[in-house]
C-alpha cells in the first residue's frame, strides 16, 4: 500500500472518531455527516500525516502531551490569580501592555503562542509582529517591563516545547 494512501485511511479513520466523540448521534444522518466530513477532511489533509514510514503523530505526541499538562497547569495558576483579583477588589493590580519576543518564526507556531498565551486568563494577545518577532499582549497585573523579563515569565513556558513540537 502507497504511504499517501494509508495516511489517508488513518486521517479518516481518526476524524470520524473525533466526529463520534464530539456528537451526540441520534440518528443516521448524523452518522453520514460524519462520513462525508471524515472523507473530505482526509482527502485534503491526508497525505500529511505520513512524510516517511513514521507518523508525524507518533513522533510529536510526547511533545503534544508535555504542552498540554504546561498549559493546563499554567491556565490553572492563571485562573487562581485572577480570583484572588476578583476575590480581594483591593489587591493591588497593574494592567498594562507589554512585549515579548519569540524566536518562533512559521505562522502556526506563532498562532499557537498568542492563542496559549490569550487562555491563560490574566493575558492577552493583542498584536503580532512576525518581522520583529515580537508578540504584544495586555496584561492584568505587570510584574516588569522589559522584553527578556516579560519574555522568562509568559512566553518561555510555552515557546521550549513548542519549538520542538512545531517544528
Amino acid at each position: 500500500m502507497k504511504l499517501s494512501t494509508k495516511s489517508k485511511i488513518t486521517v479518516f479513520t481518526l476524524s470520524f472518531f473525533v466526529w463520534i466523540l464530539i456528537t451526540a448521534i441520534t440518528d443516521v444522518q448524523e452518522i453520514i455527516a460524519g462520513l462525508v466530513v471524515a472523507l473530505f477532511v482526509s482527502l485534503v489533509a491526508g497525505k500529511i500525516l505520513f512524510k516517511s514510514g513514521r507518523s508525524i503523530i507518533a513522533s510529536k505526541a510526547p511533545y503534544f502531551l508535555l504542552y498540554l499538562l504546561v498549559l493546563f497547569w499554567e491556565m490553572l495558576k492563571a485562573n487562581l490569580n485572577v480570583v484572588m483579583i476578583v476575590v480581594n477588589p483591593y489587591l493591588p493590580i497593574k494592567p498594562g501592555f507589554i512585549r515579548i519576543k519569540s524566536k518562533l518564526k512559521e505562522d502556526a507556531s506563532l498562532t499557537v503562542l498568542a492563542n496559549s498565551i490569550t487562555l491563560t486568563p490574566g493575558t492577552l494577545t493583542v498584536d503580532i509582529d512576525k518581522d520583529e518577532g515580537f508578540l504584544y499582549i495586555h496584561w492584568i497585573n505587570v510584574k516588569a517591563f522589559e522584553v527578556d523579563k516579560c519574555t522568562e515569565l509568559i512566553g518561555d513556558r510555552f515557546e521550549s516545547i513548542l519549538r520542538r513540537f512545531m517544528r
